[in-house]
C-alpha cells in the first residue's frame, strides 16, 4: 500500500470507478449517488426519494416495493456490519443507475478481509439456487440460523437475492491489513 493513502482514499477510488463504469453507458443515467457514511435520517431520506423518483419514472409498484426492500436490506447492512477506517469513518456508498429496462444497484462498505469467504460462499451459493431453493434457505436460516453479535446471518444477501431473481456481483478491494472495501451489485428488472 502507498503510504499517505488513506481507507476513504482507496473507498473513493472504488466509488469512482463504479460510477465511471456507469457513465460509460450511454443508455443509462446515474439517479443516485452517495459517499459517506449512512445515518439512519439518510437511509429514510434515500429510500422515500428513490421511492418517489421511480414511481414519476412510471415503474410499477411491484418494483418499487423489490427496490424498497433491496435498498433497506443494503442500506441496513451497511449501517450494522459495515466497518470502520482508522478514524472510526464508515466509509460506504451507494450508486444506483437507471436504464429503460433495469436498474443497476451498487452498496460499497468495509468489511474485515477475513470475512470475505464467508460473504463469498453464500454470494455463491444464492447465485447457483433458482428461486424455490433461495426462498428455502430463507425460512431455514430464520429458523435455525446462527445470528451474529450484530443480528445477521446472511438475512440481508438471501432477501435481496430473492427480490432481483437476478446473480449478486461481489468485488473486493484490500484497503488496509485487515479491511477490504466490497462492493455488492444487483439487477433489478423494471419491466
Amino acid at each position: 500500500m502507498t503510504k499517505g493513502i488513506t481507507i476513504i482514499d482507496r473507498c473513493n477510488a472504488r466509488f469512482h470507478e463504479v460510477f465511471s463504469g456507469y457513465g460509460e453507458k450511454p443508455e443509462g443515467k446515474v439517479t443516485v449517488s452517495h459517499f459517506g457514511e449512512f445515518s439512519q435520517d439518510l437511509v429514510n431520506s434515500l429510500t422515500i426519494s428513490i421511492e418517489n423518483a421511480m414511481f414519476d419514472s412510471g415503474d410499477k409498484k411491484s418494483v418499487v416495493k423489490r427496490m424498497f426492500s433491496i435498498l433497506v436490506e443494503g442500506l441496513q447492512n451497511i449501517r450494522i456490519h459495515g466497518e470502520r477506517d482508522e478514524d472510526g469513518t464508515q466509509v460506504s456508498f451507494l450508486i444506483i443507475l437507471q436504464h429503460q429496462d433495469v436498474y443497476k444497484i451498487s452498496f460499497g462498505n468495509l468489511i474485515q478481509t477475513d470475512r470475505i469467504p464467508k460473504v463469498q460462499e453464500l454470494v455463491d451459493f444464492l447465485n447457483k439456487s433458482d428461486q424455490t431453493e433461495v426462498k428455502q434457505h430463507y425460512m431455514e436460516v430464520l429458523s435455525n440460523g446462527n445470528i451474529s453479535s450484530k443480528g445477521g446471518a446472511g438475512l440481508g444477501f438471501i432477501t435481496m437475492a430473492l427480490k432481483t431473481k437476478k446473480d449478486i456481483a461481489v468485488k473486493t478491494v484490500e484497503v488496509s491489513a485487515e479491511l477490504s472495501c466490497i462492493t455488492v451489485e444487483l439487477t433489478l428488472d423494471r419491466l
